[in-house]
């Protein structure tokens, strides 16, 4: 056992006592940090309007402060990106972390002196916490591997404007700089394609312990791998013992990632985003990721199927319950106020409270009244292939409402590595798994008002070839895995066998 390996167990296991301590009374934390974020922001240009001075509780802040999805904070947005300081937040921003938007553009996130160094925590945070429940810290003795965005850095109005992993890569600690891949030149190119094979020959030689990246984009590099070599990763990388992910579920692609490593790893979800770090798996044998209640943001919770009302309810941490779906709504010392996330959540735990991610509450399938959710379609393949020999690279499902001929139905466009010997009997096993997670889409197939789902079969490589299409391939990007519209679907058929 080398220094760091051995430096590192007593130091994670502090970390894990003094995070536990906040993790298990949230209800204070979360209290102390909303007044702090309030009293820091009561001489901005946001706080002045919204007269955070007079406010001294939840309730008052929720009548003062709307939610906002980011279409209705833009204006503020802009009067940053115009130069003007104290806007959201006192002073300047340390840097946008620019995304890709649906409706409006580019999206510019701010991240500021008081925010940036809680990214940084809590991705370290998670792999303390995996040593310290362990007592694997092998993975710091050899080659660890991010698969990001570049992290080149441009100037917007003297804001340094770049991708959040971009970003990011400028903070990795000065211990890990030797053990980190790929190379700052590698990592540095923008074609996706041209920036996995140069990740390939890089690594190929390597002694890589730890994985870290979007499952479907490490699955690309895995395969990249196995066409070059003809192994299996376990045999490229003996000593690869952990995967860490995030911004989809892992559990439509674990089947196919066991086939391409030929053993099992450990793995660390993530919850990150732009707007921040919200939560990290931190127990291997439990469901659900620790929500991070003392890092700088102060949580609401509006109940899904209440979102589009009048007057939804705004839950904070002390008053949700295990199971129900949440939109999760955010107040951050970036300048986010009553920010809608767009996620959904649902608990798996309180005291500590853990969440999974169930989807995004503008990707569900509601075109008959049935509001299925990613975590339900997710779950149906998943009980489907699991026990087979079927396995999934990507899938997407919508709904289609005017079919040339029958009822409507849910479509489903997957892209398999092993195929059902069965189609057939796969359809059946997904819809009767779906029926029995969803009862309003149980009782639109029993009363004939929907058939049966269908399954379009994608031709290898065509969800990457879509991607590229619309010039998302690669970085954070990913696939919806479903639309309540026919956009991603139609442009699917180009791609189908």
């Amino acid at each position: 056992m080398r220094i760091k390996s051995i430096l590192a167990k007593p130091f994670a296991k502090r970390i894990q006592k003094q995070n536990y301590k906040w993790a298990k009374n949230p209800v204070y934390y979360q209290e102390k940090l909303f007044k702090k974020l309030v009293r820091q922001a009561d001489q901005t240009i946001f706080g002045k309007e919204h007269n955070f001075h007079s406010i001294t509780n939840y309730k008052e802040f929720q009548t003062s402060v709307p939610v906002r999805d980011y279409e209705e904070l833009k204006p503020y947005i802009d009067q940053i990106l115009e130069g003007k300081k104290d806007v959201l937040w006192p002073g300047l921003p340390l840097y946008f972390a620019k995304t890709s938007g649906t409706t409006s553009g580019a999206k510019y996130i701010p991240l500021t002196q008081e925010s940036m160094p809680f990214h940084i925590k809590a991705a370290r945070d998670a792999l303390l916490m995996y040593i310290a429940q362990t007592g694997n810290a092998s993975f710091l003795e050899g080659k660890l591997i991010f698969l990001q965005g570049s992290p080149i850095i441009d100037t917007k109005q003297k804001i340094k404007t770049g991708r959040l992993s971009g970003i990011v890569a400028h903070y990795v600690p000065s211990y890990l700089q030797k053990n980190r891949m790929p190379t700052w030149e590698t990592n540095c190119i923008e074609d996706w394609e041209s920036k996995v094979n140069a990740i390939v020959d890089e690594t190929l030689p390597e002694d890589m312990r730890l994985i870290s990246g979007i499952p479907s984009w490490v699955q690309m590099y895995f395969e990249k791998l196995r066409e070059k070599t003809g192994k299996k990763i376990a045999d490229i990388f003996p000593n690869f013992n952990l995967f860490v992910y995030g911004g989809v579920n892992y559990e439509p692609y674990r089947n196919k990632f066991e086939q391409l490593i030929g053993k099992k790893v450990d793995s660390i979800e993530l919850f990150p985003a732009s707007e921040g770090f919200f939560a990290f798996q931190d127990i291997q044998d439990q469901t659900g990721m620790l929500l991070l209640v003392n890092h700088g943001i102060f949580y609401e919770f509006i109940p899904a199927d209440q979102f589009y009302d009048p007057n939804p309810p705004r839950l904070t941490i002390g008053e949700v319950q295990l199971g129900v779906n949440y939109v999760m709504i955010l107040s951050t010392n970036a300048g986010l106020w009553a920010y809608n996330l767009g996620d959904t959540v649902q608990f798996t735990s309180l005291f500590p409270h853990r969440v999974i991610v169930s989807g995004r509450i503008k990707h569900f399938i509601s075109a008959f009244g049935e509001h299925v959710i990613a975590k339900e379609i997710e779950h149906a393949l998943q009980e489907t292939i699991s026990e087979s020999t079927i396995s999934v690279n990507e899938f997407t499902v919508a709904p289609q409402i005017n079919p040339t001929k029958g009822l409507p139905y849910h479509e489903w466009f997957i892209e398999f590595d092993q195929k059902p010997e069965n189609m057939d009997n796969f359809i059946t096993k997904i819809d009767t798994a779906l029926q029995s997670q969803n009862s309003y889409y149980f009782d639109l197939i029993q009363g004939k008002v929907l058939q049966p789902l269908k399954v379009r079969v994608v031709k290898k490589g065509g969800f990457q070839a879509y991607m590229k299409s619309v010039g998302k391939l690669g970085g954070q990007n990913k696939v919806p895995r479903l639309s309540n519209d026919r956009k991603i679907a139609d442009r699917l058929q180009d791609y189908v066998e």
